[in-house]
Formats: C-alpha cells, sequence, structure tokens
C-alpha cells in the first residue's frame, strides 16, 4: 500500500553531531506540505539502483527552537548507524539539490493537550519527536518537565536548543559521567497526574515501559515510540518460500523481508513499516532457527506460537521460512 507521495528537494544539510545530520526538506512547487502535529513522523522514499525501494521514517521536528519552519518545509534529524543501511545511504546520498519523495506525516505518538502535568523522556536520538512537543507545551504554557538521556552532550543533538528552548524544565542525564539512567527511580517520583512520553531506543523504551508495570501504572499514562529497526549486527541471510505463489527469494542479511518482497516484487499491505500497525502481518506456515520478532503489535503468545510475524521488521534465525504469500 502506497500514500500519496510529494516530491520535495534537500534545502539544508547540517552537521548537528559526529553521527546526527539535520535534512531540510522543501516541496518542489511552491505549495504547502500537509499540516501535522506533535509527535509526527514521515516516510522517505528511496529508490536505490541496486536495492529497489527503501523506506525509512523520521520525526518530524518542526522549526529552529520556538521558529516555525515554512509550510512548504520538513525538518528531519537521521543519525548515521553502524549497521543501518537507510541511514548510511542518506548521509552519504543525500546533499543540498537533492531530490526524493516523501509519505504524508502520519502520528502515531500525538500528544495530548489536555495533560495537566507532562514529563518528556528521550533517548539518544529519540528526542527528535519530542521536540515538537516540548514546543507545542511551551507556546500553551502547559506544566512539563524533559530529561534527555544520552552517552555525552557532544553526542545529544539539539541538546543547545533545548536547553534555550526549555530552561529549567530540561535536565540531561550523560551516561558516560553519571551512569545509566534509573527510570523507575525516576518514575516513582512523579505525581500520579504525571502523562509521560518516552522515545529512544527499543532497549530504552522497553525499560521505561517495564517501570511503569512494575510500578502499577495505569494502561496509556506511559506513551512511547521505539526506533525499530529490521536488521541488526549478527543478522543473516535465509531463504523465504512463497506458498501461493510458488516463489522462492533470498533475504539478505543487510535487508528486510518486506523490502526484499517488494523487490520481486510480490504485493503485500503495509503502512507504518515500524512493527506497529499490524497490517504486514502474514501467516507463518514453517521455519527452521527462530524468529525474531521485533514489531510492537503481535502479543508475547502471538509470538510464542510462531504462526505469524510482522514482515517489516521480523525475521528469522535460521536459513529457510515459509509464508502463506
Amino acid at each position: 500500500m502506497n500514500p500519496k507521495l510529494f516530491d520535495v528537494k534537500v534545502a539544508q544539510v547540517k552537521q548537528l553531531t559526529p553521527r546526527v545530520r539535520e535534512y531540510l526538506l522543501c516541496r518542489t512547487s511552491a505549495a504547502a506540505l500537509p499540516p501535522w502535529t506533535a509527535g509526527a513522523h514521515i516516510a522517505l522514499h528511496l529508490d536505490v539502483p541496486a536495492r529497489g525501494l527503501v523506506i525509512r521514517h523520521y520525526a518530524l521536528i518542526g522549526g529552529d527552537g520556538l521558529r516555525d519552519d515554512p509550510p512548504n518545509t520538513y525538518r528531519i534529524a537521521v543519525q548515521c548507524e553502524e549497521h543501518g543501511f537507510g541511514s548510511h545511504l542518506i548521509h552519504e546520498n543525500l546533499t543540498v539539490g537533492s531530490s526524493l519523495r516523501i509519505g504524508p506525516p502520519v502520528n502515531s505518538f500525538a500528544l495530548d493537550r489536555n495533560s495537566e502535568q507532562v514529563l518528556l523522556l528521550a533517548g539518544g536520538i529519540g528526542v527528535t519527536p519530542l521536540i515538537a512537543m516540548a514546543r507545542s507545551l511551551l507556546r500553551r504554557n502547559r506544566s512539563f518537565q524533559m530529561i534527555y538521556s544520552g552517552r555525552s552532550i557532544e553526542q545529544m543533538a539539539y541538546s543547545q536548543t533545548l536547553q534555550d528552548m526549555c530552561g529549567s524544565n530540561i535536565r540531561f542525564h550523560c551516561s558516560d559521567s553519571q551512569g545509566r539512567l534509573d527510570i523507575k527511580a525516576l518514575f516513582a517520583q512523579l505525581d500520579q497526574a504525571t502523562q509521560v512520553y518516552v522515545c529512544g531506543s527499543t532497549a530504552f523504551t522497553k525499560a521505561a515501559i517495564q517501570a511503569s508495570q512494575e510500578l502499577g501504572w495505569a494502561v496509556g499514562r506511559l506513551r512511547s515510540e521505539a526506533f525499530i529497526s529490521s536488521v541488526l549486527p549478527g543478522d543473516t541471510s535465509f531463504q523465504v518460500l512463497l506458498q501461493k505463489s510458488k516463489l522462492e527469494i533470498k533475504v539478505r542479511s543487510d535487508q528486510s523481508l518486506l523490502d526484499a518482497l517488494s523487490e520481486v516484487p510480490v504485493p503485500v499491505f503495509w503502512d507504518c513499516r515500524k512493527g506497529e500497525c499490524g497490517l504486514c502481518v502474514t501467516k507463518v506456515l514453517a521455519y527452521d532457527g527462530e524468529l525474531l520478532h521485533r514489531d510492537r503489535y503481535l502479543t508475547d503468545e502471538d509470538k510464542r506460537q510462531g504462526s505469524s510475524m510482522c514482515l517489516c521488521v521480523s525475521r528469522t534465525s535460521g536459513q529457510r521460512l515459509v509464508l502463506d504469500l
């Protein structure tokens, strides 16, 4: 499933940290890009000659500090990951003047505008959607605190911008000098009315979810978004047999299962490509090794049964997988 796409050009590239670059994407026409709300992200659709279509998602930042970007401009930041094909592709190929296509904004991490007290908890590059949230809260004079955790201040993108924006509302936690952030202890000190938004790596977000559960928080008090990767260090290639199509394809070690199917192409419904919406869930008929479920859609019981998987982020550690496609 492909949404309506928009043609944009890279208007500006800015190196924020040794690993993070900011990109301003402007519509090639004078028309405004679709409006969006804090927490939204867009999908970059990149055509790679040797790989076909590559799609990656990035949160919208919305402006420089408290200043909004023009209506025809989106601002994103991309962290170059050691084993991230998509981020390397962007860092190596997107320069000022580069053309690309993007999908419309999607928001599965919306800020509740009625919350009286808010904590924004950022882990590393997970800070990006929270910048727009902080801007919204500041403009509406809402009570909030923000905690930004990272390895060191030099590696924490937008740290000075956020300090200037938020003042005493923000605290930075550097693990290289302060150790790992104790999320459970942090949560235990919060007022019961505080709504928490957390975004970061899968491990960071899981730690926050576990802490909230151990403290007996009501469902919905913690809202989260994780940066889920379909490819991780140690992943291996495998063969996929498509039972209905009578096709067999290879999924490379640096490629998602959905990307491999798109190259054939085999029609598969998809939307988020982040393991959240469940649209690409497919029945698994057989496999060896272990199914590596990296989604946030299937239940723990679903994953234990091994009868289905999210094609966008999950894969197998074995050599062969049979799907009902």
